[in-house]
């Protein structure tokens, strides 16, 4: 049951667009840190990151 309220409480507090975007450049910038990420598939990649913390702050 404590694992309930926690996601009930996790839902009252809705994560923003802005903090969404945030951690999706921190982690856009650590693939380019480490050569993982180039120009050529920049937009690609931003955009499945982006996706991928969307769904997993905002589960539909």
């Amino acid at each position: 049951m404590p694992d309930e309220k926690k996601e009930k409480k996790q839902d009252a507090h809705p994560v923003s667009d802005d903090a969404i975007f945030k951690v999706t450049k921190e982690i856009v910038v650590k693939f380019i840190e480490v050569g993982r990420l180039t120009p050529a598939n920049f937009e690609e990649t931003y955009n499945q990151v982006f996706a991928t913390v969307r769904k997993s702050v905002r589960p539909e």
